[in-house]
């Protein structure tokens, strides 16, 4: 039996992981959905996924917000690993840690880096496995607007922490530091058009980081989710 994956980037169920999901799956938040979103923006029954001829198709049910793929709006759309769902006020990235590496070597097959950047499917030693991580660029509201630290408020850093969780979280900010660093080494910027493109390898590294700071959010008031 066909089965998908979806992981939850943004929203109020991000860090959420809904893994291996027979075929059909009916996306919405309401009870009887094979995917529930606690979103008040997301219909009751909002979307629908489906296989023909080999392709996963997902269908859009006259949700009342419409539905986005890759930031376009679509009615219905093949879906492929990697590609981001838009639902609501929902982020989620649809495929396994697997479908989308298998689709990045099969698109840039000379590419592949010479050195395996931090391996972003994997924690850091010491910390709890959090599963099959995935993807997506979580677009701000005013995408004119650029995000720096100033304008939210620098979080203080817990104080007093013992060393063994000194060192934990150094560990993880660390390992989160060395995979942004990984995936934007290779941006082009075109200052004439005030664009930067990022080839797509890149911006999948990009999502899996977002994904697993998900994770460890969740995690943080949640602790069963990291190992959900």
């Amino acid at each position: 039996m066909k089965t998908v994956t979806f992981q939850v980037l943004d929203g109020v169920d991000k860090g959420r992981v809904f893994r291996d999901l027979p075929i059909p799956v009916t996306i919405g938040r309401e009870e009887g959905n094979l995917l529930r979103l606690n979103d008040e923006r997301v219909s009751r029954f909002h979307a629908k996924i489906q296989v023909d001829n080999d392709d996963v198709i997902l269908t859009d049910l006259d949700s009342t917000n419409g539905t986005r793929i890759n930031g376009n709006p679509v009615q219905i759309r093949r879906l492929r690993a990697g590609d981001q769902l838009g639902i609501g006020r929902s982020i989620l990235v649809f495929g396994s840690n697997e479908e989308i590496a298998a689709r990045v070597s099969a698109e840039k097959p000379d590419q592949r880096p010479k050195a395996v950047p931090p391996n972003l499917r994997t924690l850091p030693a010491d910390a709890t496995q959090a599963g099959d991580l995935d993807f997506d660029l979580n677009l701000d509201d005013q995408p004119d607007r650029f995000w720096a630290a100033s304008d939210r408020g620098l979080p203080d850093l817990p104080q007093k922490l013992a060393p063994s969780q000194a060192a934990r979280l150094s560990e993880i900010l660390d390992f989160l530091h060395r995979g942004l660093a990984s995936a934007t080494e290779n941006l082009k910027a075109n200052e004439e058009a005030g664009q930067v493109t990022i080839p797509f390898a890149d911006w999948q590294k990009i999502q899996a980081v977002q994904m697993l700071l998900a994770r460890y959010l969740r995690g943080v008031a949640e602790p069963d989710a990291l190992v959900e």
